[in-house]
């Protein structure tokens, strides 16, 4: 049963359609899924407060209800080191339709993946994992599973993409921590299966795996239509 929190973020977001980014990481983070340390920060003080607090460099995002694809329109400036970088980044994107300030949040490394769901109208959830960031579309690196998801069909999911060997170490590279990504995987097919009848669509990309943890760095969630 969805959270009292959960059911509120979704209701603010039936207007528009989908969940903005950083009420999306809430979300998840309710749910118990891993995000970077982040904020919303709706004035260029918070931000570079914040930025103080968890230590540059930063990553910084545009927050508005007219842009779903944020890159698209040059709305996340990755590596920010400095006071006044983060300054020019807020005041350029204080200029963008609807802007409703910006998610500053901590940089997390490791292998790209996607993490994704549809509900479909005749099997109901379907979850993907696959390589991601930019080359989702390149590669096609993907599997496809019905949920919900034991253990086991999460590590099948993993043994099945033709990259698995990035995963394991490759080459001298540290092998990402297996067992967080299929706790991952697990815990979001759980989520998912109580969203069902909310949500059209989820994606997780990237998912940044490292030899510590599984971290979502990005996140959309768009609603069913009504």
């Amino acid at each position: 049963m969805l959270s009292k929190e959960i059911q509120k973020i979704l209701e603010a977001a039936e207007k528009i359609g989908w969940v903005i980014e950083p009420e999306a990481k809430k979300l998840l983070s309710l749910a118990g899924l891993n995000v970077p340390r982040f904020t919303w920060a709706t004035s260029l003080d918070e931000a570079q407060h914040f930025a103080h607090t968890i230590g540059y460099p930063v990553v910084v995002k545009v927050v508005s209800s007219e842009i779903m694809h944020k890159s698209d329109v040059g709305g996340v400036v990755v590596g920010i080191e400095a006071d006044e970088k983060l300054s020019a980044a807020f005041q350029r994107f204080s200029r963008f339709r609807g802007f409703a300030g910006v998610v500053v949040e901590e940089i997390v490394s490791g292998v790209e993946l996607i993490i994704g769901a549809k509900v479909d109208y005749q099997f109901g959830p379907i979850i993907l994992l696959g390589i991601g960031g930019t080359g989702v579309e390149i590669y096609q690196d993907k599997c496809l599973r019905m949920a919900p998801l034991g253990q086991r069909e999460a590590e099948t999911m993993i043994q099945s993409l033709k990259a698995h060997q990035l995963l394991e170490g490759y080459r001298g590279s540290k092998p990402v921590r297996l067992s967080a990504l299929t706790r991952m995987l697990a815990d979001f097919s759980d989520l998912i299966m109580q969203l069902e009848d909310h949500i059209e669509s989820i994606d997780l990309n990237p998912v940044m795996c490292s030899a510590d943890k599984c971290v979502i760095a990005d996140a959309r969630i768009l609603l069913h239509s009504k």
